[in-house]
């Protein structure tokens, strides 16, 4: 399996760790975790709670284009060298992203996120080039 899709699986395991920290906020505020309205509940969070839940819909959001610019970079047969790191700067600008997100600290959190967004960009660009 090629790097890029190595890191398509961390990208996808991101946002499920995040559920799960969800479910301990949701624990810590609640008492419970309401398995009938999960995302009724998730609205409701407040303070870092609130930012795990929004860190994790983000996470999936982000999951989408990374997995098609991975997808057309390797079908267009892109460099494989430069589809690595592209994915790997992804990678780390997105978990960067998440610990911003909890941590409250917004500006790094919009940095990261442009982040990543130019690697999914650059494995496109790289895509047109092969």
């Amino acid at each position: 399996m090629t790097t890029p899709f190595w890191c398509l699986l961390i990208a996808l395991v991101i946002p499920i760790l995040l559920a799960f920290l969800c479910g301990y906020y949701k624990t810590r505020q609640f008492g419970r975790i309401d398995n009938r309205h999960p995302r009724v509940q998730g609205d409701r969070l407040e303070g870092a709670g609130a930012r795990a839940w929004a860190a994790q819909q983000n996470a999936w959001e982000a999951l989408a284009m990374f997995t098609a610019a991975v997808v057309v970079a390797h079908l267009a047969g892109a460099d494989p060298g430069s589809s690595a790191v592209a994915a790997l700067v992804f990678i780390a600008a997105r978990l960067v992203h998440a610990g911003a997100y909890l941590a409250d600290l917004h500006v790094v959190r919009s940095v990261s996120f442009l982040v990543a967004l130019g690697s999914c960009l650059w494995l496109f660009a790289l895509a047109a080039r092969a």
